[in-house]
């Protein structure tokens, strides 16, 4: 941590590797980041993986769906932008094999759940049961639904609600199964600290690119930024004094 306030490298150090790959949480981990965000999927064979989107078709050029694929079929496929993919030797990971390198390196997780685990939540149930993750480490999802069933089988988890348009503030205090919120830094505002303050939750801030006057004396509700360039915030974090 730096100044108390935890620094999460957005799906790895995204802003100088290929995202979500092990290239990008050593990157990461190399550039001071003391957390590691990921996005969860779920493949056709219920296999939990490490990847953004739905759609291959960004990072691997495939015109499918992710749940239309095997694992094995996936984890063939080279990832990046285009052309250079070609070129590199990037791979869809298994969450398991995340898992495995944060525990060994004690890097905690920002874990969020996707769109895809809505449709068969019993891998994420089985997941959950015997997982064991660094401590800092937490669930967060844009889908209410996903966070009530990590927090029914794990209390001890921290989880986050991600929020959009779309989110009622005003619904924080009875968000029991809630610990903190995850947000834009637009939402840097008095109006949504004062939310979070009056329903006990903590916030963190994605989309922090290094370069903002919130990072030098934040408001006390926030304990962690989100960023692709992990060693730019901390160079800010570290100069500035508490």
């Amino acid at each position: 941590m730096y100044n108390n306030i935890s620094i999460f490298a957005h799906r790895g150090a995204s802003g100088y590797e290929v995202e979500n790959t092990m290239s990008a949480f050593e990157k990461a981990m190399e550039l001071g980041a003391t957390g590691i965000e990921i996005d969860l999927q779920l493949t056709k064979d219920n296999i939990l993986v490490v990847f953004h989107d739905l759609s291959l078709s960004r990072l691997t050029g495939k015109k499918k769906l992710l749940t239309d694929c095997s694992f094995d079929e996936v984890s063939t496929y080279k990832i990046g932008k285009r052309f250079w993919r070609k070129f590199t030797n990037h791979h869809i990971p298994s969450f398991q094999q995340v898992v495995d390198w944060a525990n060994e390196h004690q890097m905690p997780l920002n874990i969020e759940l996707k769109e895809s685990i809505l449709l068969n939540t019993n891998p994420l149930i089985d997941m959950l049961q015997k997982l064991t993750i660094p401590k800092g480490s937490h669930f967060s999802s844009f889908h209410d639904e996903l966070m009530k069933i990590v927090k029914m089988q794990r209390p001890e988890f921290e989880t986050a609600i991600l929020v959009n348009k779309k989110f009622q503030w005003e619904h924080l205090n009875n968000m029991s199964h809630i610990n903190s919120v995850h947000a834009h830094k637009r939402y840097y505002k008095p109006m949504y600290m004062d939310y979070c303050k009056n329903a006990k939750k903590k916030m963190r801030l994605y989309g922090i690119n290094g370069s903002e006057p919130i990072l030098k004396e934040p408001d006390p509700v926030i304990v962690g930024w989100i960023t692709d360039y992990p060693d730019k915030v901390r160079k800010i974090c570290k100069t500035t004094k508490k």
